[in-house]
């Protein structure tokens, strides 16, 4: 019985640092297309010097889809993201996207509705880039997709989640899917 506890536990904790992880991913992205943090966003591709906030950062009034989606997009979808880029609505549903996904994770609160999300988004953009140049129909937003689906199924589990405080407040009793 102790044995089974322990493993319990530890894959609890496991489940919990991937929600963490992944929540630092989507929110890193979303810092760093807001002010240009010099990763991927305010970087040099040819020196790598970093110029941060520079006019690329969505502050400075870049977009933070158009680069992508105008010159990473491939396969069967490429014409249908590439005019996609750019737009506006694209770029605050992105940005949103990863800042609540971010957050959600992170923070162990809507673990569930962050999770989902965040399977939304990473299938979206494994299909705007197909075919994945490694293995045929894999690639890691489609290990992505897995984890967030395992965090999605142990949300009401989850270690080292503001989860007991956000279920007490108004919103989330207000609006369930974000429990």
């Amino acid at each position: 019985m102790a044995v089974q506890k322990y493993i319990s536990d530890a894959s609890m904790h496991m489940w919990a640092l991937l929600r963490i992880v992944l929540g630092y991913i989507f929110l890193w992205a979303f810092l760093d297309k807001l002010l240009g943090l010099g990763f991927a966003t305010c970087k040099d591709k040819v020196s790598g010097l970093v110029d941060v906030g520079c006019s690329q950062s969505w502050l400075q009034g870049g977009s933070p889809t158009k680069g992508f989606l105008t010159n990473a997009t491939q396969g069967p979808f490429e014409d249908f993201y590439q005019k996609l880029a750019g737009q506006a609505w694209v770029d605050w549903l992105f940005m949103l996207g990863l800042l609540v996904i971010g957050l959600g994770l992170l923070l162990g609160t809507w673990v569930r509705f962050a999770a989902f999300a965040g399977i939304a988004m990473v299938l979206l953009m494994w299909s705007a880039l197909l075919w994945p140049a490694n293995a045929p129909g894999v690639d890691e937003h489609i290990i992505y997709a897995l984890v967030l689906f395992g965090i999605a199924l142990t949300a009401d589990h989850q270690a080292w989640s503001l989860n007991s405080w956000w279920t007490k407040t108004k919103i989330a009793k207000t609006l369930p899917f974000l429990k």
